[in-house]
């Protein structure tokens, strides 16, 4: 499968990336109380800024949408926009969409299809995607609290805009392929009373076919109720990639401050 993007394109990605994280807040207005039993909706914004003598701006979007478009069949999508600026001087860029069907999402263990796209400026990949399948294992599911571990394979492409890599071996080429496979934990956990909400997902996604390429991801958010609608937001979001551009860090941290919207 051979896919190409220009700047055009990229253009076209962040337009669309900017309606799905304004989305939400439309489909606030539309939902009825029978709709959100089966679609729901979020938008969160979170953010840092100082100014004097460092100038520094991080800007975070996520929005998070879920409906059944067949019985017993639930798509879920959540998509994240990330900012990050020092002395006026753009640092980060990234765009995040990650999508799975899971089928029969009743049962304990069921089926899940996904489908990953990303870019990122300072890594330089100008577009990365992955299609998988795989099995989800539910450990806990109640109405405020669940748990849920994942394993699935995926073949991967990503394009970078240099061939200069940390890694010797991987010289000379812009696009790398593998097929990898990812272990996923991810829970939402309502405490003290529902004055507290913990959400979280993680995964590791190692290479089937060569094992100095892996990466890792943990996303952590807790949210304090202010409002039936609107929660205060406090992020920590750690990422590490083992194969990078040539100069480039590893492991990346944001800490971010803000609110999310949602429609349940």
């Amino acid at each position: 499968m051979q896919l190409f993007i220009n700047k055009n394109c990229l253009s076209k990605i962040k337009v669309l990336f900017i309606f799905v994280y304004l989305s939400p807040l439309t489909l606030f207005a539309q939902f009825n109380e029978s709709d959100t039993l089966r679609t729901k909706a979020s938008l969160s914004l979170t953010g840092f800024f100082q100014e004097g003598n460092v100038e520094t701006l991080i800007f975070r979007a996520q929005s998070d949408f879920s409906f059944h478009p067949w019985k017993s069949t639930v798509f879920k999508t959540s998509n994240s926009y990330v900012y990050q600026e020092f002395g006026n001087q753009k640092a980060d860029e990234d765009i995040l969409s990650r999508n799975f069907l899971y089928i029969k999402e009743e049962n304990r263990i069921h089926p899940l299809v996904l489908g990953f796209v990303s870019t990122n400026f300072r890594r330089k990949i100008n577009l990365r995607y992955l299609l998988g399948a795989g099995l989800t294992f539910g450990v806990l599911k109640r109405e405020h609290q669940w748990l849920e571990f994942s394993i699935s394979s995926e073949i991967e492409r990503t394009e970078f805009a240099t061939a200069d890599f940390n890694r010797p071996q991987y010289y000379g080429d812009k696009t790398l392929r593998t097929i990898r496979g990812t272990l996923w934990i991810s829970g939402k956990h309502h405490v003290v009373r529902d004055r507290l909400i913990l959400n979280h997902q993680s995964y590791i996604q190692p290479s089937l076919e060569k094992r100095n390429n892996f990466r890792w991801r943990t996303d952590i958010g807790l949210e304090f109720p202010v409002w039936e609608f609107l929660n205060l937001t406090v992020n920590y979001l750690q990422s590490f990639e083992s194969i990078v551009v040539a100069n480039e860090k590893q492991q990346d941290r944001f800490l971010t401050f803000g609110f999310t919207l949602k429609s349940y």
